[in-house]
């Protein structure tokens, strides 16, 4: 049985990543935040949210006794947090700034590792906080990382397809070139192996923008090289696979992907169990807790599912999950259920979860349900004997909050900067032929990065041209954006 019990909004941006300890969970964003939740209760830690990145989080993770929090952005940056107060811990850098699209530290919290758009990939001893070694690991950029669960070896996936086995000098024990046509996106060992007759076996899940999944063993048996063999190809989903973990207990396997499902699959007989169709838009990562059976799903609609997943239901056939992908109805607020379709029930706990909850029993009383909602006005407001004029105005300002999030006021894809993924200023166009912010690519270029943000290949020349038409375009979608809400404005400041 796979059940939905929470959904998380409080990030202001797309979600990159999330990950657990056994009682926190943290969610990272291109909002460059991080936030952290009980998951007692799944309220927002005091210390919440957690800012110090200059770009986007692309990858945060806890150490394995849980008392470390780690994320790395585009910024160049890994930074080491205390998962107990939210304090800046230290910080280490990229020896050359590029941007770092993934990090993890070994799970006996002796090695930090990191993946950088440049290709290279590098290794700092944890507790000293100094630099090990940075090689070029590929041509392409790494995307994906993860240590094996003795810590000894780790693994890397590019852009261009190839996953690489190494050991902790950054020597190449394995390469498995093609492993996901057109790039791997992610990967992860499962967090148990096994030694019999002298040979040490893992199990590594891989997911690339082939839409595949697949399960490999990899291992070594004394006084051999290490080998790599394909134990299962999983199709469930069918598009690019974003993100894919295993269970605690390395008996699950679950991924997400742009198709916006989350596939759960027996990782030992490779069958499907569910798919989870609760994202708007691409799932762009997952996590399981150790402990708890809990999962969490972080999609680009900003939002942070959180399952609970128990019983029997693993036993379930692929189309019975596929009927009943998770108990009961979306949780109100949260959905992308248009307002006008609310049930009152739906309106009662979006107003409880907008901690407007002295207002439930008035709306329990009026039978309104979201085509009411959707219809009320400072009047309607003060008819229902809302005395306090500034309860009455909180009310409006989350009503039209909530209209304006479901009328697509959000900025076009196109408007928005690659690299910060933040609405452009002044776009210009670069030699890769993609538009970016002038501050944001300039300050890329001035680095040591001479390839495109977007393609990894190097760019012929670092010529930016203004794109006008873009800035037009942009200018005439925040004024339309403007004559929209400015009514509504007016209206609350009555």
């Amino acid at each position: 049985m796979v059940s939905l019990i929470h959904t998380i909004r409080d990030h202001t941006d797309e979600i990159s990543c999330c990950a657990f300890s056994q009682s926190a969970l943290v969610t990272g964003s291109a909002d460059k935040t991080l936030r952290v939740y009980s998951t007692a209760d799944f309220k927002e830690f005091p210390f919440s949210p957690l800012t110090g990145h200059g770009y986007g989080v692309h990858r945060c993770c806890f150490s394995s006794c849980g008392s470390y929090l780690l994320s790395c952005s585009t910024d160049g940056s890994i930074i080491v947090w205390s998962s107990e107060t939210g304090e800046l811990l230290s910080a280490v850098e990229h020896p050359g700034r590029s941007p770092l699209r993934v990090c993890a530290l070994a799970p006996d919290s002796c090695l930090l590792l990191a993946g950088a758009c440049d290709g290279t990939v590098a290794l700092w001893d944890f507790p000293s906080k100094t630099l090990r070694r940075c090689a070029a690991a590929s041509e392409a950029s790494i995307v994906a990382c993860s240590f094996s669960p003795c810590s000894q070896v780790f693994v890397t996936g590019c852009t261009q397809g190839d996953l690489k086995l190494w050991d902790d000098h950054i020597s190449l024990l394995l390469a498995q070139k093609d492993a996901h046509d057109l790039g791997v996106t992610c990967c992860s060992f499962a967090p148990h192996f096994k030694i019999e007759d002298s040979c040490m076996e893992l199990r590594l899940a891989s997911c690339g923008q082939d839409s595949l999944l697949k399960i490999w063993i990899v291992s070594q048996r004394e006084g051999a090289v290490w080998t790599m063999m394909l134990l299962h190809i999983l199709t469930g989903q069918a598009a690019p696979v974003l993100s894919c973990a295993f269970s605690a207990d390395g008996e699950l396997v679950v991924s997400g992907s742009v198709d916006k499902s989350v596939t759960i699959y027996n990782a030992n007989l490779g069958t499907l169990l569910h798919i989870l169709k609760q994202h708007d838009r691409y799932v762009t990562a997952v996590a399981l807790s150790p402990a708890y059976g809990l999962m969490a799903t972080g999609s680009m609609d900003r939002s942070v599912n959180v399952w609970k997943i128990g019983g029997d239901g693993y036993e379930e056939t692929a189309a019975e999950s596929q009927q009943v992908p998770c108990q009961g109805r979306k949780l109100p607020g949260h959905s992308r259920l248009l307002l006008a379709d609310w049930t009152e029930e739906d309106v009662q706990s979006w107003l409880c979860e907008e901690k407007l909850d002295e207002l439930v029993m008035i709306f329990k009383a009026n039978n309104i349900d979201g085509s009411e909602v959707n219809h009320m006005s400072k009047e309607t407001v003060a008819e229902l004997g809302i005395e306090s004029v500034g309860l009455r105005g909180r009310l409006l300002r989350k009503i039209e909050a909530l209209k304006a999030e479901q009328s697509g006021s959000e900025a076009p894809n196109e408007f928005l900067c690659p690299i910060t993924t933040e609405l452009m200023k002044d776009p210009v166009i670069a030699a890769d032929g993609y538009s970016y912010e002038r501050e944001s690519i300039e300050r890329w270029i001035g680095g040591k990065n001479k390839t495109s943000p977007m393609t990894n290949l190097p760019l012929q020349t670092t010529l930016l041209t203004p794109n006008r038409s873009l800035k037009m375009a942009i200018t005439r979608w925040k004024s339309r954006l403007l004559q929209e809400i400015q009514p509504n404005v007016k209206l609350l400041q009555l």
